[in-house]
């Protein structure tokens, strides 16, 4: 008896070793586009063998949208961080779970108490940053911008040299009501370019959302998770018809790992956002999950990145293995 409680406490042991393995990507400052161009470098050199990394287009300004593959199954699930520019933590998180889950993949049989073998079946594609001149600007790093349009995204964000409230793409665009998914729907205010909610004069307007809806249909994933934040909260449902219970489901069981609560059904929800166009598109699940505590127009605060990391760790384990039960 004694020597099987041994044999448990080292391999609890070794399986939190496992998850605190990735020392790349660090938490301990806001999250810019560059420090993601470094670390992709970074970790293309030590997991070449496992991980994929390819630009799927480039924002308004030229800076590259990242998609990052890891594991060999011919499935493929899909994690898109960063749409709107206060947002960057989900970035850094994404980062994070890729860093990980290659730490181990095909090295150990676990990632922390999970099996990460799901990987050969079920290919996981991280877009960690889709807006990253969005990042840029609400981290007040103007040096990328001519004096000109330094002018115009003063004016786009009334007035104010602090960004820090800014959400929309560097043409003012509000990325999450550009999908041709209720986009009519949605309130024509603010009527013009904006720090936040402008919805563009036709979805599909702008270069990211164009980029990322190619994309999809290229890698065709079985389920979409976009992350946000805040508010710990989890969005699933838009018009999911005859697939209400088997989304709500899988919805559930992110709940569950997460702590986040399922938001209620909105029987008059207008759309316009990614999870909206993949779910009626596609006809599969697709969750908007939302980390952090409710924070206003700010990004949440880095203090509570470790507690969010914590939640969040398993998310891309546990869609993969439920893809896997969907046939596509």
């Amino acid at each position: 008896m004694a020597k099987i409680i041994i044999c448990i406490i080292v391999f609890f042991t070794i399986q939190q070793e496992n998850v605190t393995s990735a020392k790349i990507v660090k938490g301990n400052k806001p999250y810019s586009f560059e420090m993601l161009e470094d670390d992709l470098s970074k970790l293309t050199k030590k997991y070449k063998k496992k991980i994929k990394v390819q630009s799927i287009g480039t924002s308004h300004f030229g800076r590259d949208i990242w998609a990052i593959k890891l594991g060999t199954g011919k499935k493929n699930v899909v994690l898109i961080g960063s749409h709107h520019g206060r947002e960057w933590m989900t970035s850094l998180m994404l980062m994070k779970m890729l860093e990980s889950y290659a730490s181990t993949y095909n090295e150990r049989t676990f990632f922390g108490f999970k099996s990460n073998q799901i990987l050969n079946d079920v290919s996981i594609w991280f877009v960690p940053m889709l807006n990253p001149d969005g990042v840029t600007i609400q981290q007040n790093d103007m040096k990328g911008f001519s004096s000109k349009q330094q002018k115009l995204l003063v004016k786009m964000n009334d007035g104010s040299r602090d960004f820090q409230r800014w959400k929309s793409n560097g043409m003012g665009i509000d990325l999450n009501r550009q999908y041709p998914a209720g986009w009519e729907s949605l309130k024509p205010e603010p009527a013009s370019p904006w720090y936040k909610f402008y919805k563009g004069k036709k979805p599909l307007e702008s270069k990211e959302v164009k980029s990322l809806t190619n994309f999809i249909k290229e890698i065709n994933p079985t389920i979409a998770i976009a992350y946000h934040t805040a508010g710990r909260e989890i969005y699933w449902n838009y018009k999911n018809g005859e697939n209400l219970k088997r989304d709500e489901r899988i919805a559930k069981k992110i709940s569950k790992v997460t702590g986040y609560k399922l938001a209620v059904p909105d029987q008059n929800a207008t759309g316009g956002g990614f999870t909206d166009w993949f779910i009626t598109t596609y006809h599969r699940p697709a969750m908007t999950i939302e980390i952090s505590y409710l924070v206003g127009e700010t990004n949440p605060p880095l203090s509570i990145f470790q507690k969010e990391w914590k939640r969040n760790q398993y998310v891309g384990l546990k869609i993969a293995k439920e893809a896997k039960k969907i046939s596509n």
